[in-house]
This record gives structure tokens, C-alpha cells and sequence, in this order.
């Protein structure tokens, strides 16, 4: 018999698996955490601090670049590949992918780029030869134009990535460390190479377990992965069918499925009071954003034309209470954390919790940053102005 949820189970469920409700595992650090998440995404955008390292604060407060940048970067640990996007993946899933790794290699380029043999040769040889080298020791990553005008010594690194034969498991500042694949992975995960059956049903386990609850659209979303791939695994997953009141008919018809550990668990604790990076896996998926979270409406404008713009450049959503109530485009200027632009999900009608939850957010981001002061700018809603400030 299919298991029914009301829509706040689920939600409660959804905020479990992704370790915003109960005690941080502050034990097992950011590493625990990646290993929970299964992906966390990387973006250039900075402005607190970068994606990846924002979605560990999230979850265990003000952990600091360093613990970061060991977790992610120290060479034994974790891997960068494309699952949701470019993203950071615990080292041990290196398998899983290995259909995606067949797919490159069978259509032979990236996004379309051509680059010869001759050049995708020569990068293997110099890093077999010379050693881990970034895209500008191998020769310069771009050509004269914009940043996306690679080089083809850039084409080919990043072939060679999404093929398999070269790994980045360090980053020298933002500029990805390559190595050769041969030479990094431990014999155990290099030698291991699941068909494409047993990756997908891997991945759409894993998928399941991280969201906790999700629609089939939702599980091919976590990994990119195609409605057949999915289909074609998800009854065979360990994955179970719940419905999910006030989910919608669209999910309904999509099908919806549970980690059954998830549901015998009975997620109960603190929930966690943060700000959230809009790349966060939380709410990178908009439209689940909006079923999960009450039609909150969930978008990155920071490509969007200022003019444009609703709620700003890096608009990151207040969670309090497990829910969204809010969102902050942040800034730094000097020692002050600068919120460009403030909103609360409930207009001028914001319960004293709300207001509290948002400037306890601010302050712990600001101190997070090294900021000694918090400044509020341009306000939806001018009557919460003088209440803020107090609290802050």
C-alpha cells in the first residue's frame, strides 16, 4: 500500500535529509557533509563567500574557508565532475559515474568543442611528464576574447576530464588542479566500473535518499539524469511510492517516491535558522522549491539585467522554522555586511519570530565574513525597517 504524507511531513522529511533539521554533525564536519548532500555545486559568483563554501555554513555555522578547501581540495577526498552541474562529489562515487564517462567518450567532445587528437595528446603527456599542472601551466586557458572563449589546451583538459582520463581533486586559489586519473584514484574505485544499469540505479538511490522525498522529476533533476534513465531503475532503487497531499496533480502524475529509512525515521529536532546560497541543493531546484516550500518563488537574477531584477543580484532565502520567509541580496562593505535588498514572504504582516529569525541570520553571517556591523538598504516593506534595527 502506497504511504500518504501531508504536505509538512514531507517537507519535515526534505529538511532532515538535507541536515537542516536536528543536531548538526559537526563531528564528521564539511566532509560529512558532502558525503550527506552527495553534490555540492561550485559557481565563480562570490559575494559572502563562494557557493561551495556557503552550503556547509548553512547547515553547521561558521566553519571557516580552510576546513573548506581541506574537505573538498586535500587530494584523497573528493572529485569534480558534472552531476547537477559542476559540482564537488565525494571521491567514493567516482563509480557511479562511469556511464556518464562512457557517454563523453562515445560522443567524443564537450558542449560541441572540437580540439584535435594532437592536442588532446600532448595535455595527456605533459601531465604524465610533468606532473598535476592548472590550465594556465598547460598552456593558457583562453583564448584573447571572453572567458568562454577557451583555449585548446583548455578544450582538451576538460575533455579529458569528462572522459575520465584526467581528475581534478585540487584547486591552487579558483584554478582547477589536473591530474591523471591513473594516478590519483585509488586501484579499488579506478578498477570498478558498474554497467549503466547499476550506475543509474545507484545514483537514483542516492538521489532518493538526499531529497528525502521527490517526484521522478525531482530524482532527475539531483543527477541530470534523462526520464528513461530513471524509469528504468527507479522500481528496482529501494526507493518506495508515497503520495503527497497538496504536492499538486502534476506530481501526482509524476509519480513520487521516498527513502524508506527517511520515512521510518520521524525527523524531529531544532530547525536550523540560516541564509541560504541560491545554489544550495535545498532550493537549486525551482519548481520543487515552490511544491515543497508553499509557492515560494525561488530565481537567480545575477545574470537577469539590473533593471530587471525583483529581490537583487545573490538573493539568498531566509529558512526559519522550516520554511522560507524571506530573502537577502548580501554584500560587504569593508567591515559591514550591506543587505542591498530585504523581503519577508509575508509583506508588512511579519510575525516577531520572522523578524528575530532574520536578524539573528545576519548577525551570525556577518561575524561568519569577518563583519563588525549589518546595514539595511532598500526595504520591501518600510514598517519593518525600525524593528530590524533594533533587533540588530
Amino acid at each position: 500500500m502506497t504511504t500518504q504524507l501531508t504536505a509538512d511531513e514531507a517537507r519535515r522529511i526534505v529538511l532532515a535529509a538535507q541536515g537542516f533539521l536536528g543536531a548538526p554533525d559537526r563531528r564528521s564536519g564539511v566532509l560529512g557533509a558532502l558525503r550527506t548532500l552527495g553534490a555540492v555545486q561550485l559557481d565563480t559568483i562570490s559575494t559572502l563567500a563562494r557557493s561551495h563554501e556557503l552550503v556547509p555554513y548553512a547547515r553547521l555555522g561558521p566553519v571557516g574557508r580552510p576546513a573548506v578547501e581541506a574537505a573538498y581540495w586535500a587530494g584523497d577526498t573528493a572529485f569534480e565532475y558534472w552531476s547537477h552541474a559542476a559540482c564537488v562529489l565525494p571521491l567514493s562515487a567516482w563509480p557511479d559515474f562511469a556511464f556518464r564517462r562512457r557517454h563523453f567518450r562515445a560522443r567524443g567532445h564537450l558542449w560541441g568543442q572540437q580540439v584535435t587528437d594532437e592536442a588532446y595528446k600532448t595535455v595527456i603527456e605533459r601531465l604524465r611528464a610533468d606532473g598535476p599542472l592548472t590550465a594556465t601551466e598547460l598552456g593558457g586557458a583562453k583564448n584573447k576574447g571572453e572567458w568562454w572563449d577557451w583555449s585548446d589546451t583548455k578544450i582538451a583538459v576538460e575533455r579529458a576530464l569528462a572522459f575520465g582520463d584526467v581528475v581534478c581533486v585540487r584547486r591552487e586559489g579558483w584554478k582547477r588542479v589536473y591530474d591523471l586519473s591513473e594516478r590519483v584514484l585509488p586501484a579499488a574505485l579506478a578498477e570498478e566500473e558498474p554497467d549503466d544499469a547499476e550506475c543509474l540505479r545507484r545514483l537514483v538511490r542516492l538521489a532518493g535518499r538526499q531529497l528525502g522525498v521527490a517526484t521522478r522529476t525531482d530524482l532527475m533533476d539531483q543527477y541530470r539524469l534523462t526520464r528513461a534513465q530513471v524509469d528504468a531503475v527507479v522500481h528496482d532503487s529501494g526507493l518506495v511510492p508515497v503520495t503527497v497531499a497538496g504536492w499538486g496533480d502534476k506530481a501526482a502524475k509524476d509519480g513520487t517516491w521516498a527513502d524508506p529509512d527517511a520515512l521510518a525515521a520521524n525527523p524531529r529536532g531544532r530547525h536550523r535558522t540560516t541564509l541560504l546560497s541560491p545554489f544550495d541543493s535545498l532550493v537549486w531546484d525551482r519548481p520543487r522549491t515552490a511544491r515543497v516550500f508553499g509557492g515560494f518563488e525561488h530565481r537567480l537574477e545575477a545574470y537577469v539585467p539590473a533593471a530587471k531584477r525583483v529581490h537583487g543580484y545573490f538573493v539568498m532565502p531566509l529558512l526559519a522554522g522550516g520554511r522560507l520567509v524571506g530573502r537577502v541580496d548580501p554584500a560587504r562593505d569593508g567591515r559591514t555586511l550591506v543587505a542591498r535588498r530585504l523581503s519577508f514572504e509575508n509583506g508588512a504582516r511579519v510575525a516577531e519570530r520572522t523578524l528575530v529569525a532574520m536578524a539573528e541570520a545576519l548577525r551570525e553571517a556577518a561575524l561568519w565574513v569577518g563583519c563588525d556591523d549589518v546595514r539595511i538598504e532598500q526595504l520591501d516593506h518600510e514598517s519593518t525597517r525600525e524593528p530590524l534595527r533594533a533587533l540588530l
